[in-house]
């Protein structure tokens, strides 16, 4: 074959090299940081990426309630469960959600930005938020991200 005709290579499960990476919540945007780990974790950070492959890697999210919205968010961001029933409507602001459960602030944050299907119920099962300082993924030699 001739140097001028290349081929795309395609990443598949035996190819993708998986890292994992600690994110430190501590002062950081909640838009911001759910968008830079939702491409981790769809592994568009690197340059075999291949949408219909799972590429990303494992992202270990700590103090999450140290985390921060711009403006007035955290008093008027409503977050809405609805069970389906009639009057199964719940609604609670941010500010009350970031006190009583920090890690869902996060999950939720990053689970809209990832694909709606399989693929992207496979990716957010490789991310793990903590409220506190503390992990229990130590044995995976995890490299600590900055943002």
């Amino acid at each position: 074959m001739s140097k001028l005709h290349f081929t795309t290579k395609h990443a598949n499960e035996a190819t993708v090299q998986r890292n994992w990476y600690v994110v430190d919540g501590t002062n950081q945007t909640v838009g911001r940081m759910s968008s830079k780990i939702a491409a981790i974790l769809r592994g568009k950070n690197k340059a075999y990426y291949t949408p219909h492959v799972d590429c990303g890697d494992y992202v270990i999210i700590i103090n999450a309630e140290k985390v921060k919205f711009t403006g007035d968010k955290v008093n008027y961001k409503e977050y809405q469960n609805f069970s389906g029933y009639p009057g199964g409507q719940k609604i609670e602001i941010a500010k009350d959600l970031l006190r009583r459960r920090p890690e869902v602030v996060l999950e939720r944050a990053i689970k809209g930005m990832l694909p709606k299907n399989r693929l992207g119920r496979k990716m957010y099962k490789k991310l793990f938020v903590y409220a506190g300082d503390k992990h229990t993924h130590i044995a995976q030699q995890p490299k600590e991200l900055k943002f």
